[in-house]
């Protein structure tokens, strides 16, 4: 390469340094880096030549200039010629000392060379830099600072120097006048310092191990003096912290006296600094290093600085760190240094300073002192060991802190404690207190505190402990004996209840631990370790946390693990038990969930533990212990009620083993008076744990029951005059709620060989007396007691007669509770309770009377059924009414205890009277007005039933007289609005149904085919269609009538009467059914009629809201239509278009017959080949121009078939006239596009009223009803194939727009060709003469759908190959040029739909497509595009001998195209130029045509269409073979893939190897062609021709150059790096760094 060449590129390169575009400058910077890794000496030169020949240039441009200097000196320093370092040195001094102002970027840029070269030429640089640098006069501000930078990236080189540096540098400093200066000066003594301290450091690495620390000691002080006697006092910050930041490594360089003396005015003066700016990082370093200098030399003077030294270090240490600003966490640990350096010498006036700042009023303050406390514990631990005493003393100041940020502190402050052996000592306790504590802590209260970044939340301080705890008993193992078993304390004061998982955790660790050692310490002696709690508490606490395992984050394991760990703790006999039995709960637990615990269950099991529990430790006085102790145990839980409750049962179960009746009856006592009864829960616990007792001591409870009944506790003081009611009165009340409960539980849980003998005599006598009662409480408890007595008896009687006397006072007891309950609300349990209790009393004898039962059914089905909706809002006073949860549970028990009661009584007379004298009450509701009564009704009666067939025994043959009544009734409700009722009734007939069998005879498990079909039919009245309702109600119909027996038919027909006056459906439909019988019967002579009944009936329809009474009006409309076609037809299609829903529904009514169908649609399919489909009219008068008007017939009767065909009955009619369908619907769609309506569109329409009646809505287009009525054909034809890519590739959206109309075809003729082949013969026979149509639109669409079917083999298989050719091969010469272009592709189209045909229409395709692409009127160029595109395909199959003499003349036709502006044409030209190559495959001519392409192929590699560049990889690998090189042929192969992305770069790199190894006579064409690229209107194109230039010549062979016009590619080059796109001038730079 020519020495011109490489300057022009490489100045035009430095021209360009200064691009705009940051990539572009970059590029550039890597360029010329590149070429002066070549020839460092010459790009040098040619830097630095310019650099002095634009003396002016811009400052960011002499910086690139200067940066590239650096970086080849960097990378390149040895190759570099010394006369070129030199020379280099010279100009980078010059550049930085030249202006006597400072300009950073470009004096900085100068120094850096400087020091890169120093870091072999360090003699050399210091020559220079000393020149400069030079006693008496003030150094340029970069001398100083190169001198600095030196110092810190070649400590060895600078050191030796430094001495000399100093000396010259001390006088100056008192010169420098400027904070600059100073600041330049302050830094470089901090670099020098830095530098001589690793020198010092490292003196077996360094040149002259001689050097010594005093070597600088004076000079050091010299400075030292100014900077801290003068500068440090400046008012620039940057200038203090700077002085700051150098007299901590210069104190490490001074003499010891020389320190110590400075030392009493440094440190303040030092600690001044603080409040003087906000950087403090730099300050507490410096300060950390004048402090471990001055306690290294063992300082006297540093102690009369403590006290400020303390002060201010602990400012810094309680300072906020923010985590996310790395130089306050830096501050932060320099300060907490200093302490440690301090303690070092100073152990005990640290700890007393420290200590007393913990009780700081200063929360911050607080913290800080913990952290250095901490700190302290951690880094000093032996100078601290003799200050645990002291520590741990002071510690107990903040643990009674009230701030959560402190406590978070204090917790790492023992956690330090802890891992040093603090805890084990006297006081230790109380720490782990502390902890224990706060892993109690309840959760934060939402929205208390405003938001604080640094607030340290419950949670997080909860969960510290957590692990803290977790880590004293896992990691610290001295810590074990500590904390057993000590933590036990802990478990069970209610303080700590919230700490029980992990206390429970923490023990069983610990327990198995020392168990597993066999220590001694594992057995603990509670009388000896009084303060632990007692074994009996330890078990009941435990077993309460075990019966609500999800609370206290999952106490339940925990507690019952921990059981098991102190079972020979507890008591010796338990281990065995225990061992066999807590796994089995822990398993339970294992695979439950809150939601899915079922508490009964599971409270039964833990109380059969205790059970077996005391069984096995068999020991009375331990037992009666147990229940004392327990006992005295209750008022911890007078905060958790349900947790208190569970411990009643306990106590219950544990009186059961005692036999000492003394202590039993003692126990009783105590519950019953320490209860605190006005709490139901804690009332209901007492009753329960009382029954429970009463199991075993069924006489001494009801005697200590009586006793306390009759108690001074229950009399009533008598208020002033009697009149007011003492406070007590109410307390009293609640008393006797705990007393009637009792004796129903000690009912429920008694011997059933003892309690029916105490029932009367003992227990109802006692709560007899408060039926009177008005108290809620009381009711409640009555109503339960006595149910619970109920359920004793039936229990007993199972095995013993009873006639229970007293069963009508308890029921007409309940009955007044019931009656008394508000109709319009519920809000207490009073009705579910008490017809609970009915449920139960029903069953005990004696029976109750007709009246009795009747009054009762009455009083409860109207108490529950009239209430309002569950959701409906509560009326009344606020604070009574119940939260949505509470008054649903309240609703469902109260219903399901209805039901249950109704079955009871059902179940004392299982007949078909006993069943009416249930339904007579509930049947008045089935016919409510409102939604939910009758809902209530139908769902109570389908139980009812559902219970009557499952009960029902049938001895003798009986009639089921009401069958018919009960139909009549529950027929209708199976269109009822409400789905719950239409199923209910569903339901009820299905087992009314099924009773008449059984009664018939038929056997319990005898299935009917009919009834069992109802389960069918129950699934359809989930769908509200009324439609479909009225066609289930209709097949009901059907089966009731088969099943229903002959007597009961009238009673039916009755009471369906009077139910045609329901406001349901019904009676409508009985309506219509009379209608269409008589249509049926007497139709046929009414034809004059039709219109008018037509008429009536579209106007019916407006008002029908039932969707069944409408289905039967359109079975009316089908009856007429059978006897008057051609009217009905007549009459419907004159209705306004569009035609509105009542219309519609009309239309689709006529598809329910098929044959009628049929008939109508070949009526429609002839008159709309005959009509007008639309005619031209001029827009305005003023306006030249035509628009295209529907006509409004042919319109309305796309509308009747579209919707003919929405009816499913019409299938079999649509299959038969399918082909003849479709293509009447395709050719409408094609004369609909672009139509607009008529604004008079109905003027024809039946009756003046009717004109005006209907504005055509916006959504009503033409083109829009044909696309609906092609789309509805689809799917009726069973075409869901065709009509799913369809719908998914939007094509009736196209078919609509003008735009698309052409792709919207296309894509229905491919669907088509796919799903329905075997169907085009006929359609195509169809579609054919449409081709001569005088509509250019028609003949376009079917054009279309020809087009593409021909893509498709089917034509072939189905032999329509000649039809469609033919009609192809004569639309070419059509007079419109869509049709001219749809004809082109569709005979291209022949090589992929049937490619074994090519060859037979070789003549006529080539000369069609040959015309094509000579097309004269085709401005879009839209026949050229299809003809290219054709002959491509075409191509792929054609035989040589067709085409090899057409082959140069083809390729001459495509070229022009290659550089169209056109993507497709570019696209279409490339692939044919592809396909082309087979035929010119070993022709020497055609591989010259190759080359002459290759260079625009590879360029367009990167063009922008991505189509192009996939056109462009095919075709090179398929013109590979004729390129002539076998490299180049598999690169292509290997590396031009369509789906595979391409690393062009790499790509073009190799491939200009391979064209210069094999073509090397081309490379004058090669590089001539690439260069007219460089005008290329594509920037991409242009960068790829430069990226090709730069990597042909990169690889370019000394020799070849002389092929080479260097001269024009460097212009062409040069011009490119002004290129108007970053993208090319980058490209171009790139190119230019390969010129070497």
């Amino acid at each position: 390469m020519e020495e011109s060449d490489m300057e022009q590129v490489s100045l035009a390169l430095m021209d360009a340094a200064n691009d705009k575009d940051p990539v572009v400058q970059e590029q550039v910077r890597k360029s010329m880096l590149t070429l002066g890794k070549q020839q460092p000496d010459k790009i040098l030169s040619m830097c630095q030549d310019y650099l002095v020949k634009h003396p002016k240039l811009a400052v960011g441009h002499r910086v690139v200039i200067l940066q590239t200097i650096e970086l080849v000196v960097k990378f390149k320093i040895d190759e570099i010629s010394y006369p070129k370092i030199k020379s280099i040195i010279s100009l980078a001094s010059d550049e930085m000392t030249r202006s006597k102002e400072v300009v950073p970027d470009w004096q900085q840029a100068a120094s850096n060379i400087l020091v890169a070269v120093g870091n072999k030429h360090i003699n050399d640089i210091m020559e220079e830099i000393l020149s400069k640098f030079q006693p008496g006069v003030l150094p340029h501000f970069f001398v100083v600072q190169t001198l600095a930078s030196l110092s810190d990236s070649n400590v060895y080189g600078m050191v030796p120097f430094l001495n000399a540096i100093l000396g010259t540098m001390l006088p100056m400093l008192s010169m420098a006048k400027q904070d600059n200066m100073k600041l330049v000066f302050s830094s470089a003594l901090c670099r020098f310092s830095e530098s001589i301290l690793e020198y010092l450091a490292n003196l077996d690495k360094a040149p002259d191990p001689t050097v010594r620390k005093d070597t600088f000691s004076s000079e050091i002080y010299a400075a030292y003096d100014i900077l801290y006697g003068s500068w440090l006092q400046s008012r620039e910050t940057k200038l203090r912290l700077t002085v700051a930041e150098a007299l901590g490594p210069m104190s490490h360089l001074m003499a010891h006296d020389k320190l110590e003396e400075l030392l009493p005015k440094l440190i303040p003066a030092t600690l001044s600094l603080y409040k003087k700016t906000t950087e403090h990082y730099v300050i507490s370093k410096s300060l950390c290093q004048i402090l471990e200098a001055s306690v290294n030399m063992g300082s006297r003077v540093l102690e009369t600085q403590m006290d400020n030294l303390l002060l201010a270090l602990h400012q810094q240490v309680c300072a906020p760190v923010d985590y996310s600003n790395p130089p306050t966490v830096k501050n932060h640990n320099e300060a907490l240094r200093c302490f440690s350096i301090l303690a070092n010498t100073f152990p005990d006036r640290l700890t007393v300073f420290v200590l007393q700042k913990l009780e700081n009023t200063n929360e911050r303050n607080r913290v800080g002192s913990l952290a250095v406390l901490r700190h302290l514990i951690n880094s000093s631990s032996s100078i601290m060991e003799t200050k645990k005493p002291v520590i741990l003393t002071s510690i107990k100041q903040p643990l009674h802190d009230h701030s959560n940020k402190v406590k978070k502190m204090v917790v790492q402050a023992i956690s330090a404690m802890a891992h040093h052996g603090y805890l084990e000592l006297d006081g230790g306790d109380v720490l782990v207190k502390f902890i224990v504590q706060h892993c109690a802590l309840p959760d934060t209260q939402p929205g208390r505190h405003p938001l604080d970044p640094e607030e340290v939340t419950n949670e997080a301080l909860r969960s510290m402990c957590e692990n803290t705890l977790h880590l004293f008993t896992t990691t610290v193992g001295r810590l074990a004996d500590v904390l057993w078993p000590s933590l036990l304390c802990y478990l069970t004061p209610v303080q700590y209840a919230n700490a029980t998982t992990p206390l429970c955790k923490s023990l069983i660790l610990l327990g198995n631990k020392k168990k597993a050692a066999q220590e001694s310490s594992f057995i603990i002696d509670f009388n000896e370790q009084t303060y632990l709690p007692s074994p009996y508490i330890l078990l009941t606490r435990l077993l309460v946390n075990a019966a609500f395992p999800f609370r206290g984050r999952g106490q339940g394991p925990p507690s019952l693990s921990l059981l098991k760990v102190l079972s020979p703790n507890i008591h010796p006999n338990t281990e065995k038990v225990w061992d066999t039995e807590i796994p089995q709960l822990l398993s339970y637990l294992e695979d439950c969930t809150v939601e899915s615990l079922n508490r009964k269950p599971w409270e039964g099991s833990l109380l059969e533990f205790l059970s077996k529990t005391l069984v096995a430790i068999d020991d009375d006085k331990w037992s009666c212990r147990l229940a004392m102790e327990a006992t005295r145990y209750l008022p911890t839980y007078n905060s958790s009620l349900e947790e208190k409750s569970f411990l009643y049962k306990l106590i219950g179960v544990t009186l059961q083993q005692c036999y000492n009746k003394d202590v039993v009856k003692k126990q009783l006592q105590d519950v019953l008076m320490g209860a605190r009864h006005h709490y139901a829960i804690e009332r209901s616990g007492v009753a329960m744990g009382v029954g429970l007792c009463a199991s075993s001591h069924l006489d001494g409870t009801l005697a200590k029951l009586e006793e306390f009944g009759k108690s001074d506790v229950f009399k009533k003081a008598s208020g002033i005059f009697g009149l007011l009611k003492d406070k007590n009165d109410v307390e009293v009340e609640k008393m006797k709620s705990t007393l009637i409960l009792c004796y129903g539980y000690v009912a429920l849980y008694a011997p059933e060989d003892q309690i029916l003998g105490r029932i009367d005599s003992d227990i109802l006598k006692s709560i007899s007396k408060h039926f009177n009662t008005k108290d809620l409480t009381m009711k409640l408890s009555l109503i339960e007691s006595v149910g619970l007595i109920a359920q004793a008896i039936s229990t007993c009687v199972r095995r013993q007669g009873y006639l229970f006397t007293r069963k009508q006072e308890l029921m007409g007891v309940m009955m007044d509770f019931i009656k008394n309950e508000p109709t319009d609300l519920m809000r207490t349990p009073i009705r579910h309770l008490a017809m609970t209790t009915c449920a139960n009393l029903i069953n005990l004898d004696p029976i109750l009377t007709e009246s009795e039962n009747f009054d009762m059914l009455r009083a409860c089905l109207n108490s529950v059924y009239g209430l309002p909706p569950v959701e409906a809002p509560d009326r009344g006073k606020e604070e009574e009414v119940l939260d949505p949860q509470q008054k649903e549970a309240l609703y469902t028990d109260t219903f399901i205890a209805l039901q249950d009661l109704l079955k009871n009584v059902l179940a004392r007379d299982l007949s078909p009277d006993g069943l009416q004298s249930v339904f007579k009450h509930i049947e008045v509701w089935l016919s409510s007005g409102r939604d939910y009564e009758r809902e209530r009704a139908v769902k109570t009666m389908a139980e009812i039933l559902d219970f009557y067939l499952e009960s029902l025994n049938v001895k003798n043959m009986v009639s089921f007289h009401n069958l018919g009544a009960l139909l009549g009734r529950l027929g209708p409700r199976c269109t009822d609005p409400s789905p719950v009722v239409r199923r209910g009734a569903i339901d009820c007939i299905y087992n009314l149904l099924y009773i008449q069998l059984r009664y018939e005879g038929f056997a319990l498990d005898y299935k009917d085919e009919s009834v069992e079909s109802l389960v069918t039919l129950r699934e359809k009245l989930n769908n509200p269609d009324h439609a479909v309702l009225y066609r289930t109600c209709s097949e009901l119909t059907k089966i009731i009538s088969k099943r229903l027996p002959q007597q009961q038919l009238n009673t039916l027909i009755f009471m369906l009467f009077e139910g045609l006056v329901d406001s349901q459906s019904n009676c409508s439909r009985a309506s219509s059914v009379i209608l269409n019988t008589l249509l049926k019967n007497r139709g046929a002579g009414l034809q004059d009629l039709v219109p008018e009944m037509l008429e009536v009936l579209h106007i019916r329809l407006q008002v029908i809201s039932e969707e069944q009474v409408k289905v039967a009006v359109a079975q009316s409309i089908l009856i007429l239509a059978t006897q008057h076609l051609q009217t009905v037809v007549n009459t419907l299609i004159s209705y306004p278009l569009p035609f509105d829903s009542w219309s519609c529904e009309m239309w689709i009514a006529l598809g329910a017959d098929s044959t009628l169908a049929s008939q109508i649609m070949e009526l429609i399919i002839e008159k709309l080949n005959v009509m007008v489909p639309y005619v031209d009219k001029k827009e305005s008068m003023l306006r030249s121009g035509t628009t295209k008007v529907a006509t409004s017939h042919p319109l309305a009767m796309t509308c009747a078939l579209r919707e003919m065909m929405l009816n499913g009955q019409t299938l079999d009619a649509v299959a038969n006239l399918f082909p003849r369908l479709f293509s009447a619907i395709l050719v409408r769609l094609g004369s609909s596009v672009g139509v607009q309506l008529p604004k008079d569109i109905n003027s024809n329409s039946i009756g003046p009223e009717r004109k005006t009646a209907v504005k055509p809505s916006a959504s009503f287009d033409v083109c829009g009803v044909a696309v609906e009525a092609m789309r509805i054909l689809l799917a009726r034809a069973q075409l869901d194939e065709v009509v799913k890519p369809l719908d998914t590739e939007e094509a009736w959206e196209k078919m609509k727009d003008p735009q698309q109309h052409v792709e919207g075809i296309t894509l229905l003729a491919r669907s088509m060709a796919k799903h329905a082949g075997p169907r085009l013969p006929a359609i195509v026979e169809s579609l054919c003469p449409s081709l001569n149509n005088i509509y250019e639109c028609q003949r376009i669409t079917v054009t279309a759908f020809f087009s593409e079917l021909l893509n498709h083999h089917v034509v072939t298989e189905l032999m329509m190959m000649d039809v469609l050719m033919n009609n192809m091969m004569e639309r070419i010469s059509d007079p419109c040029g869509t049709v001219r272009m749809l004809a082109i592709r569709g005979l291209g189209n022949i090589a992929v739909g049937s490619p074994e045909k090519v060859n037979k229409y070789a003549k006529e395709l080539l000369a069609a497509m040959s015309s094509g692409m000579e097309e004269k009127d085709d401005p879009g160029k839209h026949i050229t595009l299809e003809a290219m595109s054709g002959l491509s395909k075409v191509l792929l199959y054609l035989d040589k001998k067709n085409v090899q003499l057409l082959v140069v003349y083809i390729f001459m036709k495509i070229k022009p195209f290659l550089e169209s502006d056109n993507d497709e044409i570019r696209c279409a030209s490339i692939t044919l130029l592809g396909n082309l190559s087979k035929f010119g495959s070993g022709e020497p001519v055609f591989r010259d045509q190759i080359h002459n392409v290759l260079v625009s192929l590879l360029l367009h590699l990167s063009d922008p269409s991505p189509q192009v560049v996939k056109a462009c990889k095919y075709a090179m690998r398929v013109c590979a073979p004729v390129v002539g090189s076998e490299q180049i042929t598999s690169m292509f192969q290997n590396h031009l893939h369509e789906d595979k992305g391409l690393h062009y770069g790499e790509f073009i790199n190799d491939l200009t190897k391979y064209i210069i190894q094999d073509f090397p006579g081309m490379l004058n064409f090669y590089h001539i062609t690439v260069i007219q690229f460089f005008k290329s209107n594509w920037a991409e194109v242009r960068a790829s021709a430069a990226m090709f230039i730069g990597f042909l010549l990169g690889n370019l062979p000394e020799e070849y150059f002389s092929h080479m016009n260097m001269g024009s590619l460097t212009k062409g080059l040069v011009q490119l790096l002004q290129d108007p796109d970053p993208l090319v001038r980058a490209k171009a730079a790139e190119a230019m760094g390969r010129f070497h």
